[in-house]
Formats: structure tokens, sequence, C-alpha cells
């Protein structure tokens, strides 16, 4: 058993489920969220800090999941400001690439190390511990990293320098965005053609056009319930990001289109394929 201190900061719907698991596997785990309702379950068999600073002085391995750059600047700014030499930082968060790679300049001129990992795979996967890890970093940090991260996923792929790991992580959901959209119209298309949306999705799943992602969004769909595994608003993040990052395509300017009017239309907060509602609201869907 490796006897280094884990660190966890970031409990949210994908960091909750990851650090129960790191918990599970046994590994020393301090914890630290700012919303304090998300750390009760962590009391009995962890340790939950108070700040930032806290726990990555008591920790030799830290794990970050965060919602978007503003969150991650602002954690490592607080990092930043304690000794960090030898530690290592494994940010699972979806930024942009440059913002990441400042923020790994700055934590290796501190003498510590640092890996873009983000993950593929929503909160099931994160629960069960079936996520892919898309890699950015140094040959040596991943090697050090992997005890653990087996312990979160199923498959650690290492793509390279940092940065890396985030413009994979990138360019699939841009894929996963389309995906969803043509998912949602197509319900919208069979439910208007008079075709039993169980039915319909039961055809696409056993098909070719068949995949995990669609599966996963199959309950939503048919109870027309979308509690958020993976939110809207999330997805607009990513796919800005995506463009920002270079997807000036032909698709790029429809999903913004249709992602962003979905926001701004008050269905942000539900989850991706909520984007049914907003389809069907606007385009005379009956």
């Amino acid at each position: 058993m490796n006897t280094e201190k884990v660190g966890f900061i970031g409990l949210g719907n994908m960091g909750h489920p990851m650090a129960k698991n790191l918990e599970k596997a046994g590994f020393p785990l301090i914890v630290y969220n700012r919303n304090s309702s998300k750390i009760e379950d962590f009391k009995i068999k962890s340790k939950v800090a108070s700040n930032v600073k806290e726990l990555v002085k008591e920790s030799d391995i830290i794990f970050t999941m965060l919602t978007n750059d503003e969150a991650v600047k602002d954690v490592f700014m607080q990092i930043l400001e304690v000794n960090i030499a030898d530690k290592l930082f494994i940010d699972m968060s979806t930024i942009s690439p440059e913002e990441s790679t400042k923020i790994a300049d700055a934590v290796k001129i501190k003498e510590a190390s640092f890996l873009d990992a983000p993950v593929a795979g929503s909160t099931k996967p994160a629960e069960e511990g079936t996520l892919i890890f898309m890699v950015g970093g140094e040959d040596k940090d991943v090697e050090k990293a992997t005890p653990y991260l087996e312990k979160l996923g199923k498959e650690i792929k290492h793509l390279g320098k940092n940065g890396k790991g985030l413009a994979a992580k990138l360019s699939v959901n841009y894929f996963i965005s389309a995906l969803y959209q043509g998912l949602a119209e197509t319900i919208l298309l069979s439910d208007k053609l008079g075709i039993n949306r169980k039915d319909m999705l039961e055809i696409i799943n056993e098909s070719a056009s068949g995949s995990g992602a669609t599966k996963v969004k199959t309950p939503l769909l048919i109870e027309d319930d979308y509690k958020p595994a993976f939110s809207l608003d999330l997805m607009l993040k990513d796919i800005l990001l995506a463009k920002n990052a270079g997807a000036d395509l032909p698709l790029s300017h429809t999903l913004l289109e249709t992602y962003q009017s979905a926001q701004n239309d008050g269905f942000g907060k539900d989850d991706v394929i909520g984007i049914i509602n907003y389809l069907k609201k606007n385009r005379g869907q009956n």
C-alpha cells in the first residue's frame, strides 16, 4: 500500500464519488470542499481540512476536480502561497489547455509536479471507478499517479506534455455535444412520427448508432426527467473552450448557437440531454 497522504479538493457530482473510491481503497485521505455539506460522510474514515492551504500542507499528492478556469485559478493561487516542493498535483478539471499549462509552469517553479488528467465518463463511471483518464505531463509523474488513478478508472492514456490531456478532453466533449444534440433531434422526430420513445431508444442502442453515451441518457429520455449528471451549462463551457482552442468548424457554430440559446432560455441547470426540451419548445415540436 502506498503511504503518501492524498488530498482531494472539489467534492461535486464527479469529485465526491471519486474521492470515495480513494477512501475505499484505503489511502490516507484528507478532503476539502467549499460547500461543507459535501464533506459530512468523509468525517468517519478520512480527515476534513478547513481550507485549501491546510490540505496542501498535509498532503503529498493532491487531486483537484473543479468546475472551470476561474475555480482552478482561485484554488491554485492559494496553493502557490505555501511550500509545495516535491508534491504532485493532479488536476482533473476541464479547463483551457492554455490556463492549465500556465498553472503547471507555476507549480514547477516551486519544485512540485503537475498533471492535467481530465476524464471521459460521467457520474456513474465515477462511482464505479471506470473512468478513462486523458493525461498530460511527465512520465515520472504519470508513473507516480498510476496506483491512484487505477482506483478511479479503467484506462489511463498518457498523451504527452502538460495540456495534451485537456486537448483530448475538449475533442471528446466536442463530439459528445454533437451526439447529444443529434440524439435529442432524433427522438423529437420519432415522437412526431408516432414512434414510442422507448422503442426508438432500444433500436438506437441495439444498432450501430448506439453507444455508451446514448445508453446512459436513455433512462432520462424515457422518464422525461433531466436531473443533471452533467449539466448543459458545463457542456456549453466545454464547447466554448473547444472553439477557443481551434474548433472553428461547421458544426461548432450550430452547437454553440443551440447550447447558448438553451442556456439563455433557462435550461442550463438541466442534464445536457435536457437540450431536448429547449428544441421541443423552440422548434415547433408537439
